[in-house]
């Protein structure tokens, strides 16, 4: 990029597409060349153990699930994330009732979310398991290289700035969101959200005995249908439709033994979800 001086021979600028511009402009986004995005970490797996399917559970679901996750060290490089779960709405809850601002509530949620960071980095400290937070991510490499599993908590670092939903104030970016958007800043391998359920399905089957799975869908048909109820917050759609790089998401039920490795090898189990 050149530089060129003001009239005055006062100051020195650097000459882009973007000088003077406005980048709110809808032509000048139509219109603007960008390389294609880097994938910055393109052989990691990114894994979020579910905060009320999974860690909730306690030990009826959770050994197992870092167990496996343990067993395929070795072949795959990992990156966790963990919900909130059901201590999260509780706080939400008392939110809402005292009259919290959505940054706040927020805020709370991030709190549990990492509390269950530290729960499943402690459980897997035998294997490498560390708990990181969301600046050290640019030092992956150097925790695989000493054979690390890192884990940190999903939700997006909004916090205090998170932004108001359109009906009321439980915020719409959360652990799921923070998951695909850390899938879209590494350009990871693949993206895996572990629950209680073997997948998506056109209700809450715990809800709705009639609910009907679906084993394969777009996020574009998703959204259209509108559905009361999904296994993953809303935005994780709009996300993955506007990523360069995540193809697909999975959704598999971590409670039945083998599902991580199978999907970790690339066999479909559970659901897709595709861009």
């Amino acid at each position: 990029m050149a530089l060129i001086r003001e009239k005055d021979g006062r100051r020195l600028h650097v000459k882009s597409r973007l000088m003077g511009e406005s980048l709110v402009s809808k032509t000048l986004l139509d219109e603007l060349e960008t390389a294609p995005q880097e994938r910055l970490f393109p052989d990691i797996n990114i894994l979020k153990i579910g905060g009320q399917s999974i860690c909730d559970r306690g030990a009826k679901a959770l050994p197992a699930v870092i167990a496996e996750i343990a067993a395929n060290k070795e072949k795959c490089r990992m990156l966790l994330t963990t919900g909130g779960g059901t201590r999260s709405r509780h706080i939400y809850s008392i939110g809402l009732e005292l009259g919290m601002p959505v940054g706040i509530i927020a805020r709370f949620g991030s709190t549990i979310s990492e509390q269950n960071a530290l729960l499943v980095s402690t459980l897997l400290g035998p294997w490498g398991g560390v708990k990181i937070g969301h600046d050290d991510l640019v030092k992956l490499p150097n925790y695989y290289a000493q054979g690390c599993i890192p884990v940190t908590h999903g939700m997006p670092p909004y916090d205090l700035f998170a932004i108001p939903p359109a009906k009321g104030r439980i915020p719409i970016h959360r652990t799921d969101v923070g998951t695909m958007l850390l899938a879209d800043l590494t350009g990871a391998k693949s993206c895996i959200f572990i629950k209680d359920e073997k997948g998506l399905y056109t209700d809450d089957p715990k809800k709705n005995a009639k609910a009907k799975f679906i084993a394969e869908i777009s996020a574009q048909e998703l959204l259209e249908r509108d559905q009361d109820d999904l296994i993953i917050e809303r935005p994780c759609l709009e996300i993955l439709m506007h990523s360069e790089v995540i193809e697909k998401v999975h959704i598999i039920s971590g409670l039945v033994k083998g599902n991580i490795t199978k999907t970790l090898r690339g066999k479909q189990v559970g659901a897709i979800i595709y861009k």
